[in-house]
């Protein structure tokens, strides 16, 4: 049940260094999380994070570490540079939207919005505006233009389902790009809206076949190939760019 989900405490968390083969300290989370079933090793926009279950011993856990420490080193030098400026107007002269660099439209205004055009992207500061108030507006763009392509796919698709999900929610997450909860509700990253709209297609496409086939079995991903026959290039597309759209994302919004 969600409800239950809400009562689990948080993960307890903790940090440690770990020394590579080449002789760099890599700081990695550790996180101790109930539902954990099996070790995790990820690298994402926060840095290193390793999920353990509540059982798994220190041990147990530095080992797996030190054996996968080439790996860890591998991934940590294919992260892209990652512009950490707080968007403005001093240097921001496009936004990031649908794998495509949209020139902005700076303007005063009354209010502080972003909205779209076919000419490029409009941003109306106030003159007051703050920092807080310039990231409010981006999200609510950014989240609008999602909803938008979500409207435009999601009727090709609930015609072939068992039911519709029950809600729709976008934010940004950490890792994941998307998650069916127990009581159907779909969650999606915000941040696929800035890449390329056969990835976010694809995001899509799998959390729905989810509503057939709960699990990766062959029957799911059958479901997933039948409805999106290229799901393999958008993968690979998050995977090689996942990373900087979830960073863009939380640089902007």
């Amino acid at each position: 049940m969600a409800w239950l989900r809400f009562l689990e405490p948080k993960p307890a968390q903790e940090q440690r260094m770990l020394v590579l083969r080449s002789g760099e300290a890599v700081p990695v989370r550790w996180v101790r999380d109930a539902r954990a079933r099996r070790l995790r090793l990820i690298v994402g926009d926060k840095g290193v994070r390793l999920t353990l279950p509540r059982s798994a011993s220190i041990k147990l856990a530095e080992q797996f570490l030190f054996e996968h420490r080439d790996w860890l080193q591998a991934q940590l030098a294919k992260l892209p540079v990652i512009d950490t400026r707080p968007f403005s107007r001093d240097h921001d002269q496009h936004l990031l939207l649908r794998g495509e660099r949209v020139p902005i439209l700076w303007s005063e205004g009354r209010y502080t919005r972003v909205t779209g055009e076919t000419h490029g992207i409009t941003v109306a500061c106030a003159a007051k505006a703050t920092d807080k108030q310039l990231r409010a507006a981006l999200r609510d763009f950014y989240s609008q233009q999602a909803r938008a392509d979500i409207g435009q796919w999601l009727p090709r698709y609930l015609p072939q389902l068992p039911r519709p999900p029950s809600s729709f929610r976008l934010r940004a997450l950490s890792s994941l790009w998307g998650s069916l909860a127990p009581d159907d509700a779909l969650s999606l990253d915000l941040s696929l809206v800035l890449g390329r709209p056969s990835a976010f297609e694809y995001v899509l496409v799998h959390e729905l076949c989810h509503l057939i086939h709960r699990d990766h079995s062959r029957r799911f991903w059958r479901e997933v190939e039948a409805r999106c026959p290229d799901w393999h290039d958008a993968r690979d597309y998050l995977h090689g760019e996942g990373l900087m759209l979830k960073s863009e994302l939380r640089r902007l919004a």
